[in-house]
């Protein structure tokens, strides 16, 4: 923690954000929601201490906005040694009006990870011709060709970051379309960066007195008797830290949808379904933040509905297990990306699968227990107890025995509203026996 925090509308101030990991909705929130405040309190300079690996492109983009419409000048400082500003991490170092690193770092390795499986499967009528008779390409010429479009995207998005901020636009492609690394010295000299600083003090050393123009304007940096801001995070950042975690955002979901189920199947409990709706609502929030496959989201809501379909109309395993089945391939396809930070952890979906499957077990064996043999409630179970007339009769009539109708057998006359007692049972026709009396309720 450097000074005192200044307060909203100071202009002598230097505030300092340090972002650790893979960039995502949480901390690009963070990020533009903290360089907005900044901008409210007419800070001097915005320092921003990167070390990622890269992250999503939804979230980068989001940041490369934000400092593109900031009046307070941004600086990235790939800092502390040891740190890189790999893949995200490049375009955002591009983007600042200020690209620093500190000794023993590097950037670079900026070649978008493909999203998707691409492509598609050849029609089964013609597979090596579409609709029109034309010649089409395989599904790997297809995706082949959906990164190639990534590709040229990014290149002439980065090419426009370095040009507005007159930096080496050349070894910015490179980094895109070859994925090439460079240290701070060789960044340095190649024009990638506009300094080299040993610490944070260093760094502030050498912006001083430093002019910087864009959108028409020039900035003197007068940062001697600047004070120093720290950006903490808040519990707004830590939230969707935890739920933007895919793994935790997997979970939401799966606790949301088996809470509903179990409410709607034992109304009145209550508690399963104020959670479930909870973790539902939390969990589908996460996901409409991070990038879904809603073709693997399909597949769990399936599982869960085959799951369901096998407790109440039990099929002694075949709608369960295909639904374990559909539940475990749409866990795995349900993180669209192939970036490892943003995947949910394969114990994770192990865990959920094998929890599923033996769920469906339990079903199976309350099925099997159920056509084995007569009900718990047989005919022994009744013999002796009392029942009511509910008509006059004298040989079969109806009686009320636990609340429920029967048909009965008496050898002598009976009469409304008489007790009786039950002698035997035959299937659903009760013997009984007048006790001589009569029912007070």
């Amino acid at each position: 923690q450097g000074a005192s925090s200044p307060s909203p509308g100071s202009s002598d101030s230097v505030w300092v954000m340090s972002l650790d990991g893979p960039i995502g909705p949480a901390l690009s929130d963070w990020f533009v929601r903290s360089l907005d405040d900044a901008n409210k309190a007419s800070a001097t300079l915005f320092v921003l201490e990167l070390n990622t690996p890269g992250g999503l492109d939804t979230a980068m983009r989001e940041m490369i906005r934000a400092i593109l419409d900031s009046q307070v000048p941004v600086v990235t400082y790939v800092s502390p040694s040891g740190s890189r500003a790999a893949s995200a991490g490049t375009y955002i170092l591009h983007a600042s009006h200020i690209a620093a690193m500190a000794p023993a770092t590097n950037l670079g390795a900026a070649t978008p990870v493909q999203i998707g499986g691409g492509g598609g499967l050849p029609s089964p009528s013609s597979p090596g011709k579409d609709n029109n008779g034309e010649d089409k390409d395989s599904p790997a010429e297809s995706a082949s060709a959906l990164h190639r479009k990534q590709v040229n995207d990014a290149v002439a998005y980065i090419r426009g970051l370095a040009e507005l901020r007159g930096r080496n636009a050349d070894w910015a492609e490179k980094a895109v379309r070859e994925a090439v690394s460079l240290s701070s010295s060789n960044a340095l000299k190649q024009g990638v960066i506009d300094l080299k600083a040993a610490d944070l003090n260093d760094l502030l050393t050498q912006l001083e007195g430093r002019e910087l123009r864009w959108d028409g304007q020039t900035v003197t940096l007068a940062l001697a008797d600047a004070r120093r801001h720290e950006v903490e995070r808040d519990w707004r950042t830590d939230f969707l830290a935890i739920i933007t975690n895919p793994s935790i955002a997997y979970l939401l979901l799966l606790v949301g949808i088996y809470g509903l189920i179990l409410e709607f199947s034992n109304p009145g409990m209550g508690v399963p379904g104020v959670l479930g709706a909870i973790c539902l609502l939390l969990g589908l929030y996460a996901l409409q933040m991070l990038p879904v496959s809603y073709v693997g989201l399909g597949l769990i809501l399936l599982g869960a509905l085959l799951v369901v379909l096998e407790a109440v109309s039990p099929s002694f395993g075949v709608l369960g297990i295909g639904g374990v089945i559909a539940f475990v391939i749409g866990s795995i396809m349900l993180m669209d990306t192939d970036l490892p930070a943003f995947r949910i952890a394969l114990p994770v979906i192990a865990a959920a699968g094998v929890g599923t499957l033996l769920l469906v077990g339990l079903f199976v064996r309350l099925a099997v227990k159920a056509h084995e043999g007569p009900p718990v409630t047989g005919a022994d179970t009744l013999v002796g107890e009392t029942a009511v007339a509910l008509e006059d009769f004298e040989h079969d009539g109806q009686v009320r025995l636990q609340g429920e109708i029967w048909h009965a057998h008496s050898h002598r006359p009976v009469h409304r509203g008489q007790v009786l007692q039950v002698t035997g049972r035959r299937e659903l026709v009760l013997d009984v026996k007048p006790t001589g009396k009569e029912d007070e309720s």
